[in-house]
């Protein structure tokens, strides 16, 4: 991967959000992700800026800088208090002409959208559960069971506890009313895979390449409903799941494994038209690997499954971050232009 030629000089504007409703902890991780990440850009060789955005004036707090000098590495999840803005952020950068890591506004805004993501992948014959979204006072029509409810409208298992999963009608019209009440949403229902979890990074432009798949091991549980990445598996150091479900890198996989999971992960990542890097998740049931999701917008902390399968790749934090930054030079009206 490291014999292309990469620009390690390339100036950074490293942008990442920081909301004052977060609390103590959260905010001082935060910092502490991004002082990890400016460090390793710097010790490859990049000049960094380090913009934090703390309110929604991103555009005040860009004016300072000119376009044709950065690269932006864009970090931002969404702007302070504006929940599913990350395309807006993206939108932002678009229209000040600056050039940054990561999917268009388009993408973006896509991803949040799970019944369209769902349709896209049946359109295109890439294997995923099968769902239906129900909306208002609709009566679940569905025989599939276990099942696992979402919001229709959501990332990073928002939504998704052990109560998400549920066995039979009563429990999922239960599920159903609650996402409905709580997230003011439709709820999306999926057949629920109890099989092996994969988390696979794919990266690049034109030529793309799979970075080791992540699995994530719920030996630990006996119950079917634990055996789920939860919104606490992510987010709530101590809780059962964070503590409990072990990431294998690379996943244990035979040849013929590894290769339908990237020919999979390849086409949900080219015809969801993702740009530089996204997380596919999957689960494998009977030889057939599902597709969960698509992340366009994929963690880039040094503490992911994503540095973690580029560390298993030989690549250290710093290399992968530079990547990014690379990717993102090719589309710079100056940088591109030169020889990298």
């Amino acid at each position: 991967m490291e014999s292309e030629k990469r620009r390690t000089d390339l100036p950074v504007l490293l942008l990442h959000n920081i909301d004052a409703s977060w609390g103590t902890e959260e905010i001082s991780s935060a910092v502490e992700a991004v002082s990890k990440m400016k460090s390793a850009l710097m010790q490859e060789g990049h000049p960094v800026v380090d913009v934090p955005l703390q309110s929604t004036n991103l555009a005040g707090i860009l004016k300072r800088f000119q376009p044709e000098d950065h690269i932006v590495l864009n970090w931002c999840e969404e702007l302070p208090g504006v929940p599913r803005s990350d395309a807006t952020v993206a939108r932002l950068l678009e229209k000040m002409k600056f050039s940054y890591t990561g999917s268009t506004p388009e993408v973006l805004s896509f991803s949040w959208n799970k019944a369209a993501v769902k349709t896209l992948l049946d359109e295109k014959h890439i294997a995923t559960p099968c769902w239906q979204i129900i909306s208002g006072l609709q009566s679940p029509e569905w025989d599939y069971f276990p099942a696992i409810v979402k919001p229709a409208f959501e990332h990073c298992s928002n939504g998704i506890t052990t109560d998400a999963v549920v066995m039979n009608t009563a429990e999922l019209k239960e599920r159903v009313a609650f996402v409905q009440d709580k997230f003011q949403q439709p709820a999306l229902v999926e057949d629920f895979i109890d099989g092996r979890e994969f988390h696979v990074t794919i990266w690049g432009n034109g030529s793309i390449e799979m970075l080791p798949p992540a699995e994530m091991d719920f030996s630990a549980f006996n119950n079917l409903k634990d055996r789920l990445c939860t919104f606490d598996s992510k987010f709530t150091p101590g809780s059962l799941h964070y503590e409990k479900i072990e990431i294998r890198i690379p996943a244990a996989l035979d040849d013929h494994e590894n290769l339908k999971l990237k020919q999979i992960s390849m086409q949900a990542y080219q015809n969801m038209g993702c740009r530089d890097y996204a997380r596919i998740d999957l689960r494998l049931r009977d030889g057939i690997f599902y597709v969960l999701d698509i992340n366009p917008n994929a963690d880039i902390s040094p503490d992911t499954s994503l540095a973690y399968a580029a560390e298993a790749a030989g690549l250290t934090y710093g290399i992968l971050c530079s990547r990014l930054v690379n990717f993102a030079a090719q589309r710079h009206p100056i940088y591109g232009c030169r020889e990298n």
